[in-house]
């Protein structure tokens, strides 16, 4: 039986009431090279218009811990829903629940709208929509050398085919015209508003904010999956992303996981704390040290595992939340990274969607407490977030679940030639706020590096 669902805030492209027994085929495949395969499989997926490609980065990431998967590929939509922030979160609920398969898509930041009485009305250039989710077609699930393929009852006679098609696949490169990149926010301008997030702090309205700023292009021609490949060959996170969806793009090397659910386990790892590398290893093992030990670094990610272990708590059995690991330092290509991992159970009943708003946006990408950090960052920013500081991921048919958190990436409308990357750090009374400046200017240097190099 077929339903279409619509109303002026959502729109489910063919939702189908399949019956959850027998929905997909699986097909396991030994895959020799993973690595030359993953290349093949990027530049194979290009002549879809829904696409997400997921990347561990495993050679790089061995002790990333909870991974699932060493790469996932999702694409070509069957069913999906595109929605505004109204009432978002419960519609999709009603998509989730009706569709019952494997989900993949993206949170906007702005969904914080849903959450709370919030708004957003700063400048946006690249008009995402602000939740989208896609049941694809084909799927393909890497661990190790085991892929296995999962493609819809309809389609799985194209199974051999397109393994073959991918397994032919020639990789190539186009190169992107120069791009020139502005500062929406300079030096100056960002000095003062920082200076003025601090002021919040000293009149005890927050504790502590996330301040972004955006650098952008415009008219930019960019290759998207060449430059995400390059992101991806500088940077080799944990969470990387390849999004396409038509005309906008996705292209993220995420160090950072949102939230994920095994069973009744749900852990956020917040990030908070930053230090660059050095190619001396004596050095780089006295960065590692100086950042563990800095009472500044180490007091934002404390506050912020306290707004984690909160949000947590809404939706925990009682006594569940804990800290499982605080403070650790976890080293990437381009910095070091200060994480923390809180973990609680729920009980089994409790959705995707409740999860999710329950803990939306996450504390590492706005403040304590979140909800007047949210409404600070609002007046002082000028830019809207959108996708950038909010969360890609998947959902299984048993209610499982991983998202990241958008940093380290760079958004492109393809359509009207808009390229946008942006960045921040968490604010407090002990903040330098040159040091803050110099900081972004860090996280910065990956996605200024493959486009002037594009």
């Amino acid at each position: 039986m077929c339903f279409l669902f619509y109303t002026s805030f959502i729109t489910l492209c063919f939702i189908v009431f399949l019956q959850k027994k027998a929905l997909r085929t699986s097909v396991f495949k030994n895959i020799e090279n993973p690595i030359v395969w993953q290349q093949k499989m990027l530049t194979w997926t290009q002549q879809y218009r829904e696409v997400v490609v997921l990347d561990s980065n495993v050679a790089a990431n061995k002790n990333q811990p909870f991974k699932s998967y060493d790469f996932m590929v999702a694409v070509d939509a069957f069913t999906s829903i595109k929605t505004d922030t109204h009432q978002a979160f419960e519609d999709f609920h009603q998509y989730q629940s009706h569709t019952n398969d494997w989900l993949f898509g993206y949170l906007t930041y702005d969904l914080k709208n849903d959450t709370e009485k919030l708004t957003s009305t700063n400048f946006d250039g690249l008009n995402f929509p602000d939740l989208y989710f896609f049941q694809p077609k084909k799927l393909f699930l890497l661990k190790g050398n085991q892929l296995e393929i999962k493609y819809l009852n309809f389609c799985d006679d194209e199974v051999e085919s397109d393994f073959l098609e991918i397994e032919e696949t020639v990789c190539f490169t186009e190169p992107s015209e120069q791009i020139t990149i502005q500062a929406r926010t300079n030096k100056e301008l960002y000095l003062e508003r920082v200076t003025a997030m601090q002021k919040h702090i000293l009149l005890g309205n927050i504790y502590e904010a996330n301040y972004c700023m955006e650098y952008f292009a415009e008219q930019a021609n960019i290759n998207p999956l060449t430059v995400y490949s390059n992101l991806n060959t500088i940077s080799q996170a944990p969470f990387s992303v390849f999004l396409k969806l038509d005309k906008q793009f996705l292209l993220s090397a995420s160090p950072e996981r949102y939230l994920k659910k095994i069973e009744q386990k749900v852990i956020s790892q917040p990030i908070k704390g930053t230090a660059k590398r050095n190619e001396n290893p004596e050095e780089d093992a006295a960065l590692i040290v100086r950042l563990k030990n800095d009472p500044k670094e180490q007091a934002e990610n404390v506050m912020i595992v306290d707004l984690v272990r909160n949000d947590l708590s809404k939706t925990a059995i009682k006594n569940s939340v804990k800290v499982t690991e605080q403070c650790a330092i976890y080293s990437f290509k381009q910095v070091h990274q200060m994480i923390s991992t809180i973990e609680s159970e729920v009980d089994l009943d409790v959705s995707v969607a409740k999860l999710l708003k329950s803990t939306f946006p996450m504390g590492s990408m706005t403040g304590a407490p979140k909800v007047s950090a949210m409404q600070i960052i609002e007046k002082l920013e000028n830019t809207k977030r959108g996708l950038y500081s909010g969360s890609v991921g998947y959902c299984t048919p048993n209610g499982d679940f991983d998202f990241n958190v958008i940093i380290r990436s760079i958004l492109y409308n393809a359509q009207n030639k808009y390229l946008s990357f942006s960045v921040g750090s968490a604010i407090t009374a002990a903040s330098d706020v040159e040091k803050e400046y110099e900081e972004c200017k860090l996280k910065a240097n990956a996605m200024f590096s493959v486009l002037k190099n594009t």
